[in-house]
């Protein structure tokens, strides 16, 4: 059984169109933006740095999948007699580095798996 044989064929993309711009023209439109100029992120530069890690060896890449895990080590349910008192929510999310780190742990693993042609359902 191929994969290809049960998704789509074609992929549609949505977005907005105006349609009466005359109509819209007096109304105000709010735009995301980024932070507020002026701020500066403290992490930024250690933000920037850890993106900017290459996984080019085969220890290093073993290091960082086996220090950094797969889900967060402290979320728990706390059950007495098969009762779930309360619930310890992730933690990991606090960590203003979380998403760097989890793409370094990211880009070991690919690189096992593409370049070295491990398996790597262990880390998993």
């Amino acid at each position: 059984m191929k994969v290809f044989d049960n998704t789509t064929k074609k992929i549609f993309l949505a977005s907005w169109v105006l349609i009466h711009q005359a109509e819209t023209s007096n109304t105000h439109v709010a735009h995301l933006q980024g932070p507020v100029s002026g701020t500066y992120d403290i992490l930024q530069p250690l933000r920037r740095w850890v993106d900017n890690i290459q996984v080019r060896d085969r220890q290093l890449a073993h290091r960082l999948c086996k220090l950094i895990p797969a889900q967060c080590p402290f979320e728990r349910d706390v059950k007495i007699f098969g009762k779930t008192l309360f619930h310890i929510p992730p933690m990991c999310k606090l960590n203003p580095l979380y998403e760097e780190v989890v793409g370094l742990r990211f880009r070991a693993l690919c690189y096992l798996a593409d370049e070295c042609g491990e398996d790597v359902s262990q880390y998993c």
